[in-house]
């Protein structure tokens, strides 16, 4: 199997890579309470779960490389909780520049931020935009949850996308680390349902700790999970974010 991920490289390997022009899957997640069913790295291991099956699948069409995953993000909504670690925006903004202009240093050219976390989606739209006017470089990003709202939606029972330690991500984590789930938990794993923020219709925004929203930390389901959801879903993200990589988002 073709090795993709950047830490498994050596530099003269890299160099190769870059000099094929291979995409860069940067990860960027968060660490956060996840309910008390889940542990608070799911939006990390998630996102770079799915960019390591998306590497492998899209390597035969073109050479990718999967960066070491950014393990925290904006998450000042979950503070309350415990077990949470957060960033500001500026912190965030200064940290991916620094790192996509590392990559871009190392002789890379096209960089793919895959985000995890719903509360960085808003932030990240603005920074891809700063980042590829101040770099003057190929920069884009997606979440991976995004790439294919149908796999979404057609794997889950009971909602339509991800929410928060949901049937969605709690079926992911148990395909991809069933060892890290509170299994004795997961039966009293549910909570309101929430809409993710860059994706709502309400007029106004403010900012609401979660706490205000489900006192367990949990929206949606995540009694329904099942691995036999999560491997469908992570499956189908991955494919979907390998033919994204291949058919390359930024040519004419």
């Amino acid at each position: 199997m073709t090795e993709v991920l950047w830490n498994h490289l050596t530099a003269a390997e890299l160099r190769d890579l870059a000099a094929e022009d291979a995409v860069v899957l940067l990860p960027v997640g968060a660490t956060e309470q996840h309910g008390p069913h889940l542990p608070t790295g799911v939006d990390d291991f998630l996102a770079a779960e799915v960019c390591l099956r998306a590497a492998r699948l899209a390597a035969p069409r073109t050479p990718v490389v999967v960066a070491p995953s950014v393990w925290s993000g904006l998450s000042e909504h979950h503070m309350a909780f415990g077990g949470t670690l957060t960033l500001s925006l500026t912190t965030l903004h200064g940290l991916l520049r620094d790192l996509c202009r590392s990559i871009l240093r190392a002789g890379f050219s096209r960089i793919l931020i895959v985000n995890g976390h719903g509360g960085n989606m808003t932030a990240l739209h603005a920074l891809t935009t700063e980042l590829t006017v101040e770099l003057s470089a190929r920069i884009a990003s997606t979440d991976y949850f995004s790439v294919s709202r149908d796999v979404v939606r057609d794997a889950l029972d009971t909602q339509d996308g991800l929410m928060h330690a949901c049937e969605g991500e709690t079926s992911m984590m148990l395909a991809a680390h069933p060892e890290l789930v509170r299994h004795a938990y997961v039966p009293d794993a549910h909570g309101p349902a929430i809409t993710l923020p860059a994706e709502s219709t309400d007029p106004i925004h403010m900012a609401v700790p979660f706490g205000e929203i489900t006192p367990s930390g949990v929206a949606g389901h995540g009694d329904a999970a099942t691995a036999e959801k999560g491997e469908r879903m992570l499956s189908g993200l991955a494919r979907a974010l390998a033919d994204i990589v291949a058919d390359d988002p930024w040519k004419p």
